[in-house]
Order: structure tokens, then sequence, then C-alpha cells
């Protein structure tokens, strides 16, 4: 099976980057995580990027706030699938990270989630990978199913509280 890397432009991103490793565990897929900086460690980035194919990876997380150039530079460097995460808060509660994320130039694309969206961007590279793996196609049903199954639980339960009254 093929890994997704997990990159952060800073330790500061991990509690929400946490959550995508946590989501990519609970579906068995590998993932591999890094602290790089688009703009203090440009070059191990870059290395990183260009090596990630022959290294196993099929999808990448790029997490960063404000500037958040990570998943740019990232993207320029690999045509693997790069998922932005842009986090929040900062001056603008995120809303600058999340216009770095997607206004990309044309050729070099990068997807992107809600500010602080690591369990989206944990389940859009599940979806890419398992577009050749139909064992974890079947885990992302049986995950929609069991998320399915909560919700109507939650409904029954609701409905048993207001008939009672």
């Amino acid at each position: 099976m093929k890994k997704v890397g997990i990159l952060m432009g800073s330790d500061s991103d991990l509690p929400v980057v946490k959550k995508a490793k946590d989501t990519l565990d609970s579906l068995g897929i590998p993932c591999e995580m890094h602290i790089y900086s688009a703009h203090r460690t440009p070059d191990e980035a870059r290395a990183w990027a260009r090596s990630a194919r022959d290294n196993g990876f099929g999808a990448v997380i790029a997490a960063a706030g404000m500037a958040a150039h990570l998943a740019g530079a990232v993207a320029a460097n690999t045509t693997l699938p790069v998922v932005g995460i842009p986090c929040g808060p900062s001056l603008s509660d995120g809303i600058d990270a999340l216009l770095s994320t997607v206004q990309m130039p044309s050729g070099i694309p990068v997807a992107a989630v809600a500010i602080n969206g690591a369990v989206n961007a944990a389940f859009l590279c599940a979806e890419i990978l398992a577009v050749e793996d139909p064992a974890l196609a079947a885990r992302l049903e049986a995950r929609r199913e069991a998320d399915r199954q909560k919700v109507l639980e939650k409904d029954r339960a609701l409905q048993d509280l207001t008939e009672t009254k």
C-alpha cells in the first residue's frame, strides 16, 4: 500500500495534523510525518517532495498557517496529489492560509480542505489511494456506514427524548 506523507510547516501545526494521522491510522494507511518549512528549510522540503514517489508515497498532506506556502512548494516539486490544510488561527483566523493554499498557478494544483480540516485531508488522500486499492475502498465504505449509523442512533435517542415529554 502507498503511504501518505504528512508535512507541517511548524510544530505548532501538530495538534491539527495529528487528527489526519489518527484518521489514516484508523483506515490502516501508513503515513510519515515531517516538519519542513517552505521558507526556513526549502532545500529539505524540495528534496523530500522530489523523492516522495520513489519512497512509496501516493499522496501528500501539507499543513501550514499564515502565508501557507508549504503545500505549493511541495506541489511544485512532485506530481503526487497534494492536499493542503490551511491552519489557523492567525491574524485573520486562517483565511490568509486558506487563500495561500488555494491560489495556485495553473499546472501546479493543490487540493484544499477547510481551515484546520485535517480529518477531511486524510479522507481525501484515502479516497485517492482507494482508486487502486479495493480493500481500502471497502474500509472507506464501512467507515461511512458506521458514521451513518451513529447519526441514526442519535436521531433515535432524540426521538425517544422528545416523545417522553
